[in-house]
């Protein structure tokens, strides 16, 4: 499967960088253009490309990490996703005060999916510290936890494969109405603990 990345903010880099770890290919796209992204790009390895936002969205699994606020524009105006995977891996939150984003009692990942049609979404990779997103997933003699929640199982499989193929344990929190609540920051109580498998 092809990978493309929408964001490469800190969440975003750090997936590109666990990926080019383990010799992934993926393309990865930003606002500013793929000249912007020559540093991330020779820092994570030859696996990783940079790109437009088109081509990154046109991969069979496309992660987004984009600032909440700016998420519509990041989005708008790309085609129809095709049943193909997106990966949710923003937080309803912004810095510098941090104040959390209106959702009116839905699950962000229900907001987001609104922004992605025909796409098949699964939250992850949004729980941890970036850096140990990037970092070495084995800990402590065990494996470092990602967890992860969708409405299709198929979906969920693909990316659950990934989070193995990285070095991680993932762990099935069930569908986004469950398992998006459950890792949503802030709200949540899963986001931020390191959690460690063993055996």
């Amino acid at each position: 499967m092809t990978i493309g990345i929408i964001g490469t903010g800190n969440i975003g880099a750090a997936f590109a960088r666990a990926l080019g770890r383990a010799g992934i290919e993926a393309i990865v796209s930003n606002s500013r253009g793929p000249a912007s992204l020559a540093d991330l790009v020779r820092e994570a390895g030859p696996s990783i490309r940079a790109g437009t936002r088109e081509e990154a969205a046109a991969q069979d699994i496309v992660l987004v990490a984009v600032n909440w606020s700016k998420l519509p524009g990041a989005l708008r105006g790309l085609p129809d996703f095709g049943g193909r995977i997106v990966i949710d891996a923003n937080n309803p939150i912004e810095g510098p005060l941090f104040k959390p984003a209106e959702l009116n009692g839905r699950v962000s990942s229900e907001v987001f999916a609104g922004l992605v049609p025909g796409a098949r979404v699964v939250k992850a990779f949004n729980h941890l510290q970036p850096h140990l997103i990037s970092g070495d997933p084995a800990a402590e003699g065990g494996r470092r936890v990602l967890f992860f929640s969708g409405d299709d199982a198929h979906a969920k499989a693909a990316v659950a494969a990934l989070i193995e193929r990285l070095g991680f344990f993932g762990i099935d929190l069930g569908p986004l109405a469950v398992g998006g609540r459950l890792v949503q920051f802030p709200g949540g109580p899963l986001p931020v603990h390191n959690l460690v498998k063993f055996g």
